[in-house]
């Protein structure tokens, strides 16, 4: 089948095929009535602009770049929704990429979104080199999402990672537990504030930090937990750099014979909708991932509008969401006249306003 051209819909509305265009491009010159009758051709002839071809002509684009370091991640998808809300409520359309963790497929996905010619982009927890983020920046705006950059025109959208992981610690204090281990997010972007907060609040709580080097996947997760069974290093509680890898921890938690969180208490980062998933019932950091989304587009269109050249830096607060993977350690239920599997009962946390809804 043929697809209609712009020069189908001006023939058979009766106009040139110029003033098709100035519809297509949303434009306040033409007339409501001749619109109408462009808009009515355009739609029983099944002809629909193609966004590239709209914005070569036009020199506006109306497309906007999204890469996605991981998209294997629940947490990107969560923040995607976001940023296409906010698009399409203002009339764009969303291209999406990724770059699979890798600092030099990161470059080339880059490369290949700047191809398309959008009128943005924003990049959900890069990877790739700060120059080649400020390189880009020359070209166009930019926003950043779960990354973090000095660059005044580059906009940013983070959480409080160090807040994030000092929440997890004194829940987990809070619980009984002395020996926390933290599997870290290797260098991967937030890994490091995360860290930062985990060491200072085992401190603060004069407790002897464990971190353990890992990464933000479930088989990173699944690796560091066999190191430290194998180093008979193993804490009495854990705290992952995101729910990815604390799912992953968790199977070989289990895969081990040891009882979650009967005998070892896992906490996540993210709050996915993985980790609200009733036989996963993860108890971790949440973040507004749809809002993270909703503020990164808002930046993006701002610049694009050229609304504004300050720089904005959205620094967003997390919070705990208690679910079904911590309880007590094993010595205090024995104390309290509890067995190692036993239901902690009225002592166990309770959910908070965020428990089981995500």
């Amino acid at each position: 089948m043929v697809r209609p051209t712009m020069e189908d819909v001006a023939l058979k509305a009766g106009v040139s095929r110029a003033l098709v265009s100035l519809v297509m491009r949303g434009s306040p010159k033409v007339s409501e009535m001749r619109r109408s009758a462009v808009l009515k051709a355009a739609e029983e002839l099944g002809y629909s602009p193609h966004a590239m071809a709209r914005s070569l002509a036009s020199r506006t684009s109306t497309v906007l770049g999204v890469m996605v370091s991981d998209l294997h991640n629940a947490f990107f998808a969560e923040v995607v929704d976001g940023i296409d809300e906010v698009a399409r409520d203002q009339g764009f359309d969303i291209i999406i990429n990724t770059g699979g963790r890798s600092p030099a497929r990161e470059r080339r996905a880059l490369e290949s979104l700047l191809s398309f010619r959008p009128a943005g982009l924003i990049l959900l927890s890069p990877v790739v080199p700060a120059t080649a983020i400020g390189k880009a920046a020359e070209q166009l705006p930019v926003v950043l999402v779960a990354r973090s950059s000095r660059v005044s025109s580059v906009d940013t959208v983070n959480d409080d990672g160090e807040v994030g992981a000092r929440l997890a610690v004194d829940h987990l204090v809070s619980l009984g537990h002395r020996r926390i281990a933290h599997l870290d997010g290797g260098e991967g972007t937030q890994a490091g504030p995360r860290r930062r907060g985990y060491v200072a609040a085992m401190e603060a709580h004069g407790l002897v930090p464990q971190v353990v080097s890992s990464e933000y996947t479930d088989a990173a997760g699944a690796r560091a937990i066999r190191s430290l069974i194998a180093d008979d290093a193993l804490p009495t509680a854990i705290l992952s750099c995101n729910d990815f890898n604390a799912v992953g921890a968790i199977s070989a938690l289990e895969d081990a014979g040891l009882r979650v969180p009967a005998d070892v208490s896992v906490v996540g980062y993210d709050n996915t909708s993985l980790a609200a998933l009733r036989h996963v019932s993860l108890t971790t950091i949440d973040q507004p991932r749809a809002e993270f989304g909703r503020l990164a587009a808002d930046a993006l269109l701002q610049r694009v509008r050229e609304e504004r050249a300050e720089p904005v830096r959205h620094l967003l607060t997390p919070s705990l969401v208690v679910r079904g993977t911590t309880a007590p350690p094993a010595t205090s239920r024995r104390s309290s006249g509890r067995l190692p599997g036993e239901a902690a009962g009225a002592a166990k946390p309770r959910p908070n306003e965020h428990g089981g809804l995500r």
